[in-house]
C-alpha cells in the first residue's frame, strides 16, 4: 500500500490548527479570570473605603473563588470578617490558609498571627495564647508578647505577665519596668491574701529594686509593715517614697502621717510634710498636715488655719467646706444643713479621673477599671487637675 504524504502533511495542518486555537482559548480564558479576579478586589477595596464592610465581603468572596490560590485576598477577608465580630468565620479563613503547603514561611506567620487575633477578640485566651507563643522568633514576636501581655493582663496571670515584660524589656521594645513592678505587687497581694506575708514581702522588695520611682511598691510595703505592727520601718518607706516620687506625694503622704502617729515620729513628719507643701501645694497633704497637728492637741484654730492658707494660694471649694466643718456659724441651727449641701457639692471634686478614658472613682487605682491603662490615674484629685 503506497503512503500517501500529502494525508500526512494535511494531518499535521490540522492537528497544529487544533492546538493553537486550544491555547488561544486557554490563554483567553486565563485573561478572563486574571481581569475578573482584580475587579472584584479592587471592588472590594472601595467598598472597604467607603464603609461598606457587608459590599466588600461579598465582592472579596467573589475574588476568592475566581482566584482561590491567592493569599491576600484571603488575610483581607478573613480581617473583614474578624473586624465585623464574625470569629468564626475569620478562625476559618485563617486556618484553611495555615492548611495550605503552598504558603510561603512568611505568610504562614502572618496567618498564625491573624489567627491569634482571632482568638483574642472571641475571647478565646487559651487559644490565643498557644498561637501567640507559636510566633517567637518570628518577626511577629515583638506584636505577638504585646499581645500576650494584655491576655495575661486580663486573665490576671501576673507570673506569666511579669515574664513578658522582662522579655520586651531584655529585647529593647520599651520601658516595662513600671508595669513588672506592678505584676509583682499584684503578685505579693495574692500571697497575702494566703497569709504569706514572707513572700508577698519579698516581691514588693524586688518591685522596689527593679523600679525605685514607682511609688506602688513602697506604699504596699509600708502597708505589710504597719499590719505587721512595724510603723518606724514603715515611716521610714514612705519617708523614701516620698522623695523618689513626687508626682504621687498626695497619694503618700495620708499613710506617711498615719504611721508617724503610729511610729510617735510627728514632729519630723510634720516639718517634712510641711517643707513638701510649700513645693506641691495639695489638698491630701493639707489633710495629712491637719491631722497630725490634731494627733499633738485639739483641732484648734491653728491647726484649721491651713484650710484658709490654702484658699489663699488657689480657691478650692474642699478645703472651704473643711474650714466651715469647724467654724461656727452666726446662725448655728442652720450649720449643719448647710455642711449636708457642702458636703454633697464638693464629692465630684473629690473624685479621681482616669487622664486616659475620664472614668472617675472615690479611690485611686493603678490600673482604669475602665480602659484598663496602667498608671493613668493622675495622683491629685478633680478639682486640682
Amino acid at each position: 500500500m503506497d503512503f500517501d504524504i500529502s494525508l500526512l502533511l494535511i494531518s499535521l495542518l490540522l492537528a497544529f490548527v487544533l492546538g493553537w486555537l486550544a491555547s488561544r482559548l486557554d490563554l483567553r480564558q486565563l485573561r478572563i479570570e486574571n481581569r475578573q479576579a482584580p475587579k472584584a478586589y479592587f471592588k472590594g477595596l472601595n467598598f472597604l473605603l467607603n464603609e461598606q464592610q457587608d459590599q466588600a465581603i461579598d465582592a472579596f468572596i467573589e475574588a476568592v473563588q475566581s482566584d482561590p490560590d491567592t493569599s491576600e485576598l484571603h488575610f483581607a477577608l478573613g480581617n473583614l470578617f474578624r473586624r465585623r465580630g464574625e470569629y468564626e468565620r475569620a478562625v476559618r479563613v485563617h486556618q484553611h490558609l495555615l492548611s495550605r503547603g503552598d504558603l510561603s514561611q512568611d505568610d504562614q506567620h502572618r496567618a498564625q498571627h491573624a489567627l491569634a487575633l482571632d482568638y483574642l477578640k472571641a475571647g478565646l485566651l487559651d487559644r490565643a495564647e498557644e498561637a501567640l507563643l507559636k510566633l517567637e522568633g518570628t518577626r511577629f514576636e515583638a506584636q505577638a508578647r504585646l499581645a500576650l501581655l494584655a491576655n495575661y493582663e486580663r486573665s490576671r496571670d501576673w507570673e506569666h505577665a511579669a515574664g513578658i515584660a522582662r522579655k520586651l524589656e531584655a529585647s529593647g521594645q520599651g520601658s516595662f519596668k513600671g508595669r513588672l513592678a506592678h505584676y509583682l505587687c499584684e503578685q505579693a497581694a495574692t500571697l497575702l491574701a494566703k497569709a504569706d506575708s514572707a513572700g508577698a514581702q519579698s516581691l514588693l522588695q524586688q518591685a522596689i529594686d527593679s523600679a525605685p520611682q514607682v511609688p506602688r511598691p513602697r506604699m504596699d510595703m509600708a502597708a505589710l509593715l504597719t499590719k505587721s505592727g512595724q510603723a518606724a520601718q514603715s515611716c521610714r518607706v514612705l519617708t523614701d517614697a516620698l522623695h523618689a516620687s513626687p508626682a504621687a506625694i498626695p497619694l503618700i503622704a495620708p499613710l506617711l502621717a498615719q504611721s508617724a502617729i503610729a511610729s510617735g515620729q510627728v514632729a519630723e513628719t510634720l516639718e517634712l510634710l510641711k517643707a513638701t507643701y510649700q513645693e506641691v501645694p495639695s489638698l491630701d497633704v493639707l489633710d495629712a498636715i491637719v491631722s497630725l497637728e490634731a494627733s499633738t492637741t485639739a483641732l484648734t484654730p491653728t491647726a484649721r488655719d491651713w484650710y484658709a492658707r490654702h484658699l489663699e494660694k488657689e480657691p478650692s471649694l474642699v478645703a472651704a467646706t473643711k474650714w466651715i466643718a469647724g467654724e461656727k456659724l452666726e446662725r448655728e441651727a442652720f450649720h449643719p444643713q448647710v455642711q449636708r449641701a457642702l458636703d454633697h457639692a464638693v464629692k465630684p471634686l473629690t473624685r479621681y479621673r482616669c487622664a486616659a478614658c475620664g472614668f472617675e472613682a472615690k479611690v485611686h487605682f493603678w490600673q482604669c477599671p475602665g480602659c484598663q491603662a496602667w498608671d493613668s490615674y493622675p495622683a491629685r484629685r478633680v478639682e486640682e487637675l
